[in-house]
């Protein structure tokens, strides 16, 4: 898979590297481990969806960090048939979205909510006040 880091997984990565937190290597492999599944779970992938030369059956691989890279390697396998690439949304956003992300960016930064901006009311040319206010007593988007 071809992956381009992006800034803020590069620090969330280094955050752990650089910490005394942990007493062995063990400890912070796991916790490296962890923070790279937590920062790959919020990214949109692909798949490559196949159908057979009979179009009744065929084969679905995943996860493609693009659709260019889903069809070169469907043009690898050889296989008979038809690939497409398919657009696999994030889970991980889509719990954000309703959850909460503390700390991650395009969320917001209030320590009390982690909320999306677009889950926040409108306030002039900005966001104001988080929406769910039965979850969140934010009174302004944080950048």
């Amino acid at each position: 898979m071809r992956l381009t880091p992006r800034k803020e997984e590069i620090e969330k990565v280094k955050a752990i590297l650089e910490s005394d937190d942990f007493t062995s290597a063990d400890q912070m492999a796991k916790a490296l481990i962890s923070e790279v599944a937590d920062v790959l779970w919020m990214r949109d992938w692909w798949a490559l969806a196949h159908i057979d030369i009979t179009g009744r059956a065929g084969l679905n691989w995943a996860p493609f960090a693009s659709p260019t890279e889903a069809q070169r390697v469907a043009t690898k396998v050889g296989v008979q048939g038809t690939f497409r690439a398919v657009k696999l949304y994030s889970p991980g956003v889509m719990l954000a979205n309703a959850e909460g992300k503390k700390g991650w960016k395009g969320y917001c930064q209030d320590p009390g909510c982690g909320h999306a901006s677009f889950l926040h009311l409108s306030k002039g040319s900005g966001r104001g006040a988080c929406g769910l206010t039965s979850m969140c007593k934010c009174s302004e988007f944080v950048k």
